[in-house]
């Protein structure tokens, strides 16, 4: 039964922490049209934790019009399918030890 509690712990622990980074996310995106905010310190650190995860997006999609960057919309819906994917996986093995 311990492997079900953990599977638990980790579902909600996934749970609670997955909204901040994606609306962490949207607020960066956000912060690319107030002239001067990402050369912040604080909008640096942020983002320290989405470029290096949209990077590889951005070698394969081109901006659009040559201007605008949709790669974070890409982003989001791929983050927000691989969480989803993920709780599926983990409620079928918490299932499957009950």
């Amino acid at each position: 039964m311990w492997a079900v509690q953990a599977i638990q712990f980790l579902k909600d622990f996934l749970s609670a922490v997955f909204p901040f980074y994606f609306f962490g996310c949207i607020i960066y995106i956000f912060s690319s049209w107030v002239p001067g905010l990402r050369e912040s310190s604080f909008m640096q650190a942020v983002g320290m934790l989405y470029e290096p995860l949209m990077a590889p997006f951005r070698k394969i999609i081109p901006p659009i019009g040559g201007m605008i960057d949709i790669t974070p919309i890409i982003f989001l819906f791929v983050v927000r399918f691989f969480f989803m994917g993920l709780m599926m996986i983990l409620t079928w093995f918490q299932n499957l030890m009950i």
